[in-house]
């Protein structure tokens, strides 16, 4: 019997136990700690930002990678998605960019990151958002971590936007704040829930985070509130074996042609039905900061949240998605060819 992607869901777990416990006892460090820099000595991370119109944000974004304290190896791709501030005139000159992928049309943040998965070398890709600022420790945390079968997620907390010299957003002083993510401290007025349907009588405030010990508890499609497994999985600072990314056929680029976002709780759901656990990283949390027009630019993506959502759950309702290395390869192969690709 072929199941479909949501019935695939339903036989999946999430104890990932064993994988924290096993790190612990080889390492003597604690999954949630940060992690010496020489721990991550014969590691390779290949990091992937898709950038669209982030002139006032990724400046910061690539000063904090190249101040990370990490003996791994590190590459760093940068896709500007046709931006039409400055955003590729940055990646261009920071000594910390490896690879500049210019778009010439735009394209979506998922085709974006098929463009820079399709480059990457290391076995592990972290995907992350062109305005997440990063603490120094975070590379060396994901990349003692990195497994075949797990997607690593860190968290964000958002930063109003303060600009500073020419208008580039200025970083908040201290850490970042672990409860500020909305999978840590979700808040719902109540009623109709956008993503589950389901219906709350009154206001709830909830953790998915905590009340699911560590989203162990979301394996075999089980909800909470209005969260399930995919749904916490989220590409502003996330980490998944290339191989499998690939294999499941990247990040379906029809999301961004027919609204916001959804793509990567897509994406969540393939790597879940490849056998993937979804392991959260407590220690590796950064500052997201916010655009200028921040209100504006969330009212437009909630407007086309709608169509995002409804072409998921017609995805759920298909083949689980697999064996699509040659078609995802075909796809990238195209969208490079139409490009500009700039290697150091």
């Amino acid at each position: 019997m072929t199941l479909t992607l949501a019935e695939a869901l339903t036989t999946r777990p999430n104890d990932h136990s064993r994988l924290r416990e096993e790190f612990e006892a080889r390492t003597g460090i604690a999954w949630h700690a940060p992690t010496p820099a020489t721990l991550a000595a014969g590691h390779a991370l290949s990091i992937v930002i898709p950038a669209r119109n982030t002139a006032h944000s990724l400046g910061p974004v690539l000063d904090a990678l190249a101040a990370q304290d990490t003996n791994g190896s590190v590459e760093t791709i940068v896709v500007d998605d046709a931006s039409e501030d400055a955003t590729a005139e940055i990646a261009a000159a920071h000594p910390a960019v490896d690879t500049l992928i210019r778009l010439r049309t735009q394209s979506g943040a998922a085709a974006a990151r098929n463009a820079g998965t399709a480059l990457a070398s290391a076995d592990t890709v972290v995907y992350l958002d062109g305005d997440m600022v990063l603490a120094p420790h975070v590379l060396a945390d994901i990349a003692t971590r990195s497994r075949p079968d797990a997607v690593l997620l860190g968290f964000r907390h958002n930063a109003p936007y303060q600009p500073g010299r020419d208008g580039v957003a200025k970083v908040p002083g201290g850490m970042p704040d672990l409860a500020a993510d909305h999978r840590v401290t979700w808040r719902s007025q109540g009623g109709k829930q956008m993503y589950t349907g389901i219906t709350l009588d009154r206001p709830t405030t909830g953790s998915p985070l905590n009340d699911t010990d560590d989203f162990q508890k979301l394996g075999h499609g089980t909800t909470y509130l209005d969260w399930d497994l995919p749904r916490v999985v989220v590409t502003a600072l996330m980490a998944a074996p290339r191989e499998k990314v690939v294999d499941v056929g990247g990040f379906d680029p029809v999301f961004g042609l027919v609204g916001w976002g959804m793509e990567d709780t897509h994406l969540g759901a393939a790597l879940i039905s490849a056998g993937c656990l979804v392991v959260p990283l407590r220690q590796c949390v950064g500052f997201h900061l916010d655009p200028p027009d921040a209100e504006a630019q969330w009212q437009t993506k909630l407007a086309g949240w709608p169509s995002t959502l409804a072409y998921y759950r017609r995805l759920l309702d298909g083949p689980v998605p697999h064996s699509r290395t040659t078609a995802f390869r075909d796809a990238a192969k195209q969208l490079l060819a139409e490009s500009e690709v700039i290697n150091r």
